[in-house]
C-alpha cells in the first residue's frame, strides 16, 4: 500500500507511459474526496465523465470500467481517506482508438479556513461545461494577479459583466432568504450539484439569477465551494464587503452532509 499512486487502466503507471501524456493537455477529469472509502455524489462524477468524454472524444467508457479503476486504486492506497483524481485521455496504444483511465491518489485535502477575498477579472472558459486539463488561466489569475493585489483568489465575470465562478470554485450567494446561483456559463461542480439537489429535497428556496458586482452589498453573503468543501465564506468580491451569515453557511453544510456517501470498496 502507498500514500501516493498513479494507475493506468487499473495497473501502476510506468514513467514511460506517463511521459507520453504528461504535456498533451488532451484530457478531462473529475476530482473527489474519499472519506471512509466512500464518496458523495458518485453518480454525478460518473455522469460528468460520460458527458465530457462524449463532448471531447465522441465516445465514453462504461461506468463499471471507471469504477473498477477507482476501486483498484483505492485498495492499493494507504488509508481509507484520500484525494482522488480520475483522468480520461485518448489511448495511444489501442486499435481501434479508445480511452485510457488514469487515477491519481494523494492524501486528503484541507480547504483554506477563510473567509476569502476575491479579486474580479474578465474571463470566460473554453468549453466551460468540461473539467479539462491545461487551464493556464488559473495559474495566471490566481498566482499573479490576485496575490499581487492582496486577494486570496479571483472571481470571473463574463463579457456581460455577470459573475460566473472563481478559479477552482463555484460561487453561491444568499440575499437573506434565497440561495442564488449565477446565471452564466461555468463549470458545474459536483459539490454544487450535490448541494442543489439536497436543498431541493429540504425545501430551501433557490434561484438562478444574473449577478453583477453592482448587485452585491453588505446585506448579501457568498461562499466558494469545490470538491474539498461545501462552502468557504467570502469576505469581499472586488471592493464590495459581504455579510458573514452563519445561517447560510450552516444551511449549505447541512445540505452537503445530508448526501449519503457511496462506498467504493
Amino acid at each position: 500500500m502507498t500514500s501516493h499512486l498513479i494507475h493506468l487502466n487499473g495497473s501502476p503507471a510506468s514513467a514511460s507511459t506517463l511521459a507520453a501524456v504528461a504535456f498533451s493537455g488532451d484530457a478531462h477529469f473529475t476530482a473527489m474526496q474519499v472519506r471512509d472509502n466512500a464518496v458523495r455524489g458518485l453518480d454525478l462524477h460518473l455522469d460528468r465523465l460520460r458527458r465530457n468524454s462524449d463532448t471531447l472524444f465522441g465516445l465514453h467508457l462504461p461506468d463499471e470500467t471507471i469504477l473498477d479503476c477507482l476501486r483498484t486504486a483505492l485498495t492499493a492506497f494507504d488509508g481509507d481517506s484520500a484525494s482522488m483524481f480520475c483522468f480520461i485521455t485518448p489511448s495511444r496504444a489501442k486499435t481501434p482508438p479508445g480511452l485510457d483511465v488514469f487515477v491519481r491518489m494523494a492524501g486528503p485535502a484541507s480547504p483554506p479556513d477563510g473567509p476569502l477575498s476575491l479579486d474580479v477579472a474578465g474571463h470566460e472558459r473554453y468549453l466551460p461545461e468540461v473539467k479539462h486539463a491545461g487551464e493556464i488561466s488559473l495559474a495566471r489569475f490566481f498566482a499573479r494577479q490576485a496575490a499581487s493585489l492582496g486577494f486570496d483568489d479571483t472571481a470571473f465575470e463574463d463579457r456581460d459583466g455577470r459573475l460566473s465562478e472563481a478559479t477552482t470554485w463555484n460561487l453561491a450567494f444568499w440575499d437573506g432568504e434565497t440561495v442564488i446561483w449565477p446565471n452564466a456559463e461555468y463549470l458545474p461542480g459536483i459539490t454544487m450539484q450535490v448541494i442543489r439537489r439536497q436543498l431541493r429535497l429540504r425545501g430551501v428556496a433557490q434561484q438562478i439569477r444574473s449577478i453583477r458586482r453592482a448587485d452585491l452589498s453588505d446585506r448579501w453573503s457568498a461562499v466558494s465551494m469545490n470538491s474539498t468543501t461545501p462552502g468557504i465564506p467570502i469576505s469581499r468580491i472586488g471592493e464590495v464587503r459581504l455579510a458573514q451569515d452563519d445561517s447560510f453557511f450552516g444551511t449549505l453544510r447541512r445540505a452537503y452532509a445530508a448526501e449519503e456517501p457511496v462506498a467504493l470498496v
